[in-house]
């Protein structure tokens, strides 16, 4: 019975009502039909607080498909929209609505045009572009919302990291942390945006990776609590796991009986013909310890381990403890590059609740609607201007500098080509009296961004798997500048309006206020 009922909640309803009352406006009215087009894009980069995101990855796609492709409209769903009432004790949807919402309560006439997963992507720019039938679209727009979402903001958080801890290894390990089944979702999201290996075993394999963990304090305890100790644990463990074996070493003392404790389990490991993985270290000053660690199974004859770091790392605390161990390792008879190379790095909480920036801005707001054979643009007026949306059918441009580094993506209407232009006229897409010039020059390579993902409720092509999406997001991160992945204050990407689109939207703002 429970299994249905997440079944249920996870269907065709998994949306807001004010979605299905529009949808029975739209219908009450006669334009449910009308093709329109809506548009994916957030307002602004994640904020942690004392440091901020300067790119975004895209995530999501693949798992909003996978939704579309299940999600129908069936009698469960009809009966449950019947019990619904109005303030005055009458249903609030009519039979006949209902009727043909059952009919017609599926994604096959949705075609979706995007920026494909892993991509680096900006605020304001459209990172997908939905059209189909208004009131089918327009369901569509909170199960859309929150998965693209939360996994843009996962895979976002995920390269962060991967970008401050270099080549080395990353391991998602935030699913006890998690807000309920999120969990799997984060899960694709951070491998998509930099985590190599997650320990959410389920998801890890539906995805093709094989789960990863070593093991917890409660197993030193136990057998502590049994009347045997630290070393025996290990030793246990290192049986029953030779070629796998990774031990925790901070129950009870780090330096003095952690590590002293694993160096004696991988003598017999090594003595065995077995190659011991390394030790973890969970808590205390983690530069220090990385450090003396490296030293000790340096001295040890296992200057090979591997050294992964938990406990409520994030971008900032890698940077933080990288930094102390390129200063003080030398001072100890370490070589800095010697540590640093040997980590990798276990994150948690950070990683699968994005701390500090709990919720992407994104938003789905209508651009077009189809009247007879013609396409009228759509624009929400706002007196914020961050609010406002840009019009019309439109497609994104990446615009590659001599470097062939890209230096700014173009929002330009649909029957624009900036190859073929002399020069680029680009308008800040706010600031209505701030523009630029590029020229041709200046340019190396401009490349459109949007591409055909779904044609009416049907996959152009294969979903891509985590590991090509992973690719695509390598090539995009070395396309970047050095200071737009700064971790801290980043330098700004520029977004613009090409020069029609610009005209358009003064065009359409000028007419709202006659």
């Amino acid at each position: 019975m429970q299994g249905n009922k997440l079944e249920f909640s996870e269907g065709f309803l998994f949306t807001d009502l004010y979605q299905l009352t529009m949808a029975q406006l739209y219908w009450r009215t006669g334009i449910c039909n009308k093709r329109a087009q809506f548009d994916y894009f957030f307002r602004s980069y994640p904020d942690y607080g004392s440091h901020k995101a300067g790119f975004c990855i895209a995530a999501g796609l693949g798992s909003i498909i996978e939704w579309m492709q299940k999600a129908r409209c069936g009698e469960k769903e009809i009966k449950n929209l019947k019990q619904v009432k109005s303030r005055s004790g009458r249903r609030l949807f009519e039979d006949n609505f209902l009727n043909w919402l059952k009919e017609n309560g599926n994604f096959e006439g949705i075609n979706i045009r995007a920026v494909k997963e892993g991509r680096v992507v900006h605020p304001v720019e459209p990172v997908a572009v939905i059209e189909g039938e208004l009131a089918v679209a327009q369901i569509l727009e909170s199960p859309f919302l929150n998965i693209m979402n939360y996994q843009t903001l996962v895979a976002t958080k995920a390269a962060r990291v991967k970008e401050a801890g270099g080549s080395n290894p990353v391991l998602e390990f935030g699913l006890r942390r998690a807000q309920g089944k999120g969990a799997n979702q984060g899960t694709r999201a951070a491998l998509i945006g930099g985590a190599d290996f997650s320990s959410n075993t389920a998801i890890s394999f539906e995805l093709g990776f094989p789960p990863k963990g070593t093991h917890a304090h409660s197993m030193v305890q136990a057998f502590m609590a049994l009347g045997a100790d630290e070393l025996a644990a290990f030793t246990e463990y290192a049986n029953l796991y030779p070629d796998d074996c990774l031990l925790l070493v901070d129950t009870i003392d780090t330096l003095e009986s952690g590590i002293p404790n694993a160096i004696k389990v991988f003598e017999k490991l090594k003595s065995t013909g077995h190659k011991p993985v390394g030790i973890r270290l969970d808590s205390g000053d983690l530069a220090y310890l990385s450090i003396k660690a490296a030293k000790m199974l340096n001295d040890a004859g296992f200057g090979d381990t591997m050294i992964v770091l938990s406990n409520q790392l994030d971008e900032m605390v890698i940077w933080q403890i990288l930094s102390q161990i390129k200063r003080d390792a030398e001072s100890y008879g370490v070589d800095p590059d010697d540590v640093i190379n040997r980590l990798a790095y276990g994150v948690g909480t950070s990683l699968i609740t994005s701390r500090g920036a709990s919720a992407l801005d994104g938003v789905y707001k209508l651009s077009a609607v189809k009247d007879g054979g013609n396409w009228s643009p759509a624009m929400k007026v706002s007196q914020t201007p961050s609010k406002m949306t840009n019009p019309g059918f439109k497609k994104l441009w990446r615009i590659y500098d001599e470097r062939g580094k890209a230096s700014a993506d173009m929002i330009a209407l649909s029957d624009e080509n900036p190859e073929t232009e002399y020069e680029l006229k680009l308008h800040h897409p706010i600031e209505s009296g701030k523009h630029r010039t590029v020229k041709k020059s200046q340019i190396k390579k401009i490349e459109p961004l949007l591409a055909d993902i779904v044609k009416n409720g049907s996959v152009c092509g294969e979903i891509e798997s985590i590991d090509k999406i992973r690719e695509t997001r390598q090539k995009d991160m070395e396309m970047l500048d050095t200071g737009v992945k700064r971790p801290v204050n980043p330098h700004i990407y520029h977004i613009s309006l090409s020069r029609k689109l610009w005209k358009l939207k003064q065009q359409m703002l000028e007419e709202n206020e006659q």
